[in-house]
């Protein structure tokens, strides 16, 4: 969902600490509130979410459905994203300082109806607290690391591929030299055998004019 053409609310806990955010509020059908949280370059963030059971011991009814997005406030690739889901978690690893947001968006449903999220956030040193988010932050960095790898192959496939073709390029130009260097003999001979046929047929002819007129 379109930030500009959301009713956003920024959430800002000052009573809490600024890496970590717990907090429960309610969402309308078609309301998107969004949570900040200013990020360090390589820390951790993880999170979790879910919707509050209004009738405990029966599954959640069909209208209580959230989509939830995490972004940088600048660039558009997403952190995390989940459509029409009823609970999750994220995790992830700032590549520089700023702010993160986390957008939670109750689906649209008629007659409408009024959802309570149970949200938490923590980062940095906060992140590793418990057991739970301690799997989080090993599973980010994980897949960190793992992405770091599938790049380094990448690069190291795009090197190899760019010597294949500097190879294949090379052979190709020397190739087109010993066949230009070819053309080249065969054009001097021809050019040569051009030459002394002018020159004997020259001969020839000055020395059958010279016999015309008797002067040999």
């Amino acid at each position: 969902m379109d930030l500009r053409k959301s009713s956003i609310l920024i959430l800002i806990l000052t009573l809490l600490s600024p890496r970590t955010l717990s907090m429960r509020y309610e969402l309308r059908s078609g309301q998107t509130k969004c949570i900040s949280e200013d990020t360090h370059a390589n820390s951790i963030s993880v999170g979790k979410y879910f919707i509050v059971n209004p009738n405990e011991g029966h599954p959640l009814p069909d209208s209580h459905k959230i989509t939830v997005k995490v972004m940088p406030a600048e660039g558009t690739t997403m952190k995390h994203e989940a459509d029409n889901v009823e609970a999750g978690q994220f995790s992830f690893t700032a590549f520089e300082t700023g702010t993160h947001y986390t957008c939670i968006s109750a689906v649209a449903h008629k007659p409408e109806t009024t959802l309570t999220v149970d949200f938490d956030w923590r980062s940095g040193v906060h992140s590793a607290h418990s057991k739970d988010w301690s799997k989080l932050a090993k599973k980010s960095q994980v897949e960190m690391m793992e992405l770091s790898v599938k790049g380094l192959f990448e690069t190291i496939n795009s090197i190899h591929e760019e010597m294949f073709y500097l190879r294949r390029s090379e052979e190709d130009m020397l190739e087109l030299n010993r066949s230009t260097n070819s053309k080249m003999a065969w054009l001097s001979l021809l050019s040569l055998g051009v030459s002394l046929s002018v020159a004997g047929l020259q001969f020839w002819h000055l020395k059958s004019f010279f016999q015309k007129k008797k002067l040999i």
